[in-house]
């Protein structure tokens, strides 16, 4: 889940974008309305890369 955008929410929203494959609203008000599950049920591998461009950008996350 997302926990925070810290002081990079523009880079944090494309990163989500990017991610998991959103539009430019659906990231932006899953980055707003942090804490807020990103996606459920990914495998591993596939999470740590996510986890990894969000938190580039500035986020934080925490895999679950």
């Amino acid at each position: 889940s997302l926990e925070d955008f810290g002081d990079n929410k523009i880079d944090v929203i494309k990163a989500v974008k990017s991610a998991l494959g959103l539009g430019l609203k659906e990231a932006k008000d899953l980055v707003e309305n942090a804490p807020s599950d990103l996606k459920s049920t990914v495998p591993k591998d596939e999470a740590e890369e996510m986890k990894e461009k969000i938190e580039e950008a500035g986020g934080t996350v925490e895999l679950s």
